[in-house]
């Protein structure tokens, strides 16, 4: 399940739970009748009467959603501007399923929103995993990092370098090196670490990117998901776009977009990601003052020459 639905999740999921705690009711109360009624001799007088079928999904699910904060919820827009949606509405329990439950499970939205590639390359949980890196024929592992607030964080991976190739990431937070933890250490320390360690077999803790955070937005019927940027850098908010509902802030900077690291790109570059990127387009930002600390005496040219811009698998 991801953990960054959307508030157009949320109000399908909700309609969604409407529909299946209907069917349920409708259910009961069939098999309640049922019971009451005599078991012998059946006869057409006695036997119940069951609910019919309902409508089809879409019609079923969204007549409340009409409008909803400007946009609107009928089936032919959907089909427009949100087709992963009618293929979800469509998954939803037949009157055959058994519901016995909520459709969310935790409490937590249904993420509808994950059926799309972007969702699934874009996660960010703050999780702790272990890297194990080499070094490649220039006796490199391929990343450089930054110190903030005691803590060593990867600012920059190499396209093609064994970092790239072990899942480190801008933003990463290294927490150990070789079983050595390193809060405290400046960049020089930790990069001599790095020199003076054996080619193979260089383990690391990594907490997944402790600063940022992905948004999951979806497309207008004109293709537009709701923000302007600069360098970078996001400047204005569309009133009532996706970006707006779901929460995305001036100030921050894109890290990636549908998971692709997208630091140093130009801005050109990354509208060309965002245009191609399908009805749902994940985003992953940072607070902008961190950024510009975390790139600070890396140049531009260097940052777009050497970082690793690659598509990440899903």
């Amino acid at each position: 399940m991801s953990l960054y639905p959307s508030l157009e999740d949320m109000k399908v999921d909700q309609m969604a739970q409407a529909q299946a705690d209907t069917f349920g009711q409708a259910v009961a109360a069939a098999a309640s009748t049922f019971h009451q009624s005599p078991a012998y001799p059946p006869n057409e007088s006695t036997l119940p009467s069951y609910p019919q079928e309902p409508p089809s999904a879409p019609g079923y699910v969204y007549p409340e959603l009409n409008s909803y904060m400007g946009l609107e919820f009928d089936e032919q827009t959907l089909r427009e501007n949100m087709p992963e949606y009618i293929s979800a509405v469509a998954a939803l329990p037949s009157q055959n399923t058994q519901i016995s439950g909520p459709l969310s499970s935790s409490g937590l939205v249904a993420p509808i929103s994950s059926l799309s590639p972007a969702s699934q390359r874009s996660p960010v949980n703050h999780a702790i995993r272990s890297v194990i890196l080499c070094k490649d024929g220039d006796g490199k592992v391929g990343l450089r990092v930054k110190s903030i607030d005691k803590g060593v964080f990867v600012a920059l991976v190499t396209k093609g370098s064994p970092a790239a190739m072990g899942g480190l990431r801008f933003g990463d937070q290294i927490l150990q090196i070789n079983g050595e933890n390193i809060a405290g250490f400046d960049e020089q320390k930790v990069h001599k670490i790095f020199k003076k360690a054996g080619v193979n077999n260089i383990c690391l803790a990594v907490r997944d990117r402790p600063f940022e955070r992905t948004l999951t937005l979806h497309k207008d019927s004109t293709g537009h998901i709701g923000f302007q940027f600069k360098e970078g850098e996001i400047k204005a908010i569309v009133v009532g776009s996706s970006a707006a509902r779901n929460g995305l802030l001036i100030n921050h900077h894109l890290v990636e977009v549908n998971g692709q690291n997208v630091v140093g790109l130009n801005d050109k570059s990354v509208q060309e990601i965002i245009e191609s990127g399908g009805a749902v387009v994940t985003v992953t930002v940072i607070p902008s003052m961190l950024f510009k600390h975390m790139i600070k005496n890396m140049s531009q040219s260097i940052v777009k020459k050497m970082m690793d811009h690659s598509i990440p698998d899903m």
